[in-house]
C-alpha cells in the first residue's frame, strides 16, 4: 500500500507542476467584497486590466459584497488556490470580523498575500446644503438633535470612526449601515442622511462640487488636493483613535504555490509601478503605498492588532 500511494505521489507532482508552468490558463476571478461604483472597486479595476495583460488571460471583476465585506471574504478563503480566484479588498477585510465577533475567517493566517495597494485620507463629511463649515459647528449642529450617520457597512471605518466622533463628542448618534459606498452616497445626496465618512475615491467629485463638505480627515496627514482641510487630530480628537489609516490591496486562498503566487505577484507589482496607475491614484487622493507578500501580511497584522485593541477599549461592537 505505502508503495502504490509513492507511486500514486510521483505521478501527481509533474501533473501538478505542469499545471503551475501553465498558469493560468483561464479567466482569473478578482472578487471584491463590496458593491460596484464604491471606492474599493474603483481601485480594483484600476489594477485589473494591466495585470491581464501581464498574466495573458482576463481578469474578471465579481462584486460580492455582504456583512462588511466578509462573504466575498469567506468565498475567496474557500476557493481552490490554485491563483484563478483572488481578492482585491481594504481594512474592512481585518475589520468587520472584530467588530461582528464573527471569524469565518483568520485576516492573516486564512490568506495568501499579493501585495499591497496603497492607502486613503476619510474625511468626515455633510451634506452640502447644510450651514456647517468645521468640526466646532457640528458638534454644536449636532448636539441634542440624536442624527443618523451613514456607514457602508457594519464594522467598517466609516462605522467604527463616525461612532468615536459622536462618543468624543457625546452626540448620541445613530449608524445607518449600508451594502457600500455608493448606495450610502446616494442617500446623503439625497438628503436622507446628513453625515458620513466618505473616501475622495469615491465621492470626491462630489466633494469638488460642493455637494457633500468635508470638515475634517483621518489620518497623519492632510489630504494632498484639500490641503486647507485639517485632520482630526489637528481639529483636537486623540491621535492614538484618529491618526491612522487603514490598507487597500490584494489576496488569494491559503497555500497557494510558490510558482503561481509569484506570477500574481510579478503581474501586481507591474500594475502598481505604472506611471499610468499612479497618475489616476494621485487624481484620486489616493496614496500608493506598493508593499510586497511578506511586508504586506506583517502591515495586515499590525493593523488587526490595532483595531483589536481599539475596539476592546471601547467597546463598540455590531451585529451583522
Amino acid at each position: 500500500m505505502r508503495r502504490r500511494a509513492i507511486i500514486l505521489a510521483s505521478l501527481a507532482t509533474p501533473m501538478l507542476a505542469r499545471a503551475q508552468a501553465g498558469f493560468p490558463d483561464r479567466p482569473i476571478r478578482m472578487v471584491v467584497p463590496l458593491p460596484p461604483g464604491g471606492a474599493t472597486d474603483i481601485w480594483a479595476r484600476l489594477v485589473a486590466e494591466p495585470m491581464a495583460a501581464q498574466l495573458g488571460q482576463p481578469v474578471v471583476i465579481e462584486n460580492r459584497a455582504g456583512a462588511g465585506g466578509m462573504i466575498g471574504a469567506e468565498a475567496v478563503k474557500n476557493a481552490a488556490p490554485d491563483g484563478h480566484t483572488i481578492m482585491f479588498h481594504i481594512a474592512n477585510h481585518a475589520q468587520t470580523p472584530v467588530v461582528l465577533r464573527r471569524f469565518p475567517y483568520h485576516p492573516v493566517n486564512d490568506f495568501s498575500f499579493i501585495g499591497k495597494f496603497g492607502t486613503t485620507a476619510l474625511p468626515w463629511c455633510v451634506r452640502g446644503d447644510l450651514p456647517i463649515r468645521d468640526m466646532a459647528q457640528f458638534r454644536d449642529y449636532a448636539r441634542g438633535k440624536g442624527l443618523n450617520y451613514g456607514t457602508y457597512s457594519p464594522g467598517s471605518s466609516g462605522h467604527v470612526f463616525g461612532q468615536l466622533i459622536s462618543d468624543h463628542d457625546r452626540l448620541d448618534m445613530a449608524a445607518v449601515h449600508y451594502r457600500g459606498e455608493a448606495p450610502m452616497l446616494a442617500d446623503v445626496l439625497g438628503g436622507r442622511i446628513p453625515c458620513a465618512f466618505h473616501s475622495m475615491t469615491g465621492s470626491g467629485d462630489h466633494i469638488r462640487a460642493g455637494t457633500v463638505r468635508p470638515l475634517a480627515a483621518m489620518g497623519p496627514v492632510r489630504i494632498p488636493s484639500l490641503p486647507n482641510l485639517p485632520t482630526l487630530v489637528e481639529a483636537g480628537y486623540p491621535r492614538e483613535l484618529f491618526g491612522r489609516t487603514g490598507f487597500i490591496g490584494m489576496f488569494a486562498p491559503k497555500g497557494l504555490a510558490a510558482p503561481v503566487q509569484g506570477k500574481l505577484v510579478d503581474a501586481f507589482r507591474y500594475a502598481m509601478h505604472l506611471p499610468a496607475t499612479l497618475t489616476r491614484l494621485r487624481e484620486l487622493d489616493t496614496i500608493p503605498e506598493y508593499m510586497g507578500p511578506d511586508a504586506f501580511q506583517a502591515d495586515v497584522a499590525d493593523y488587526m492588532a490595532f483595531w483589536t485593541g481599539l475596539v476592546e477599549r471601547t467597546g463598540i461592537t455590531a451585529d451583522s
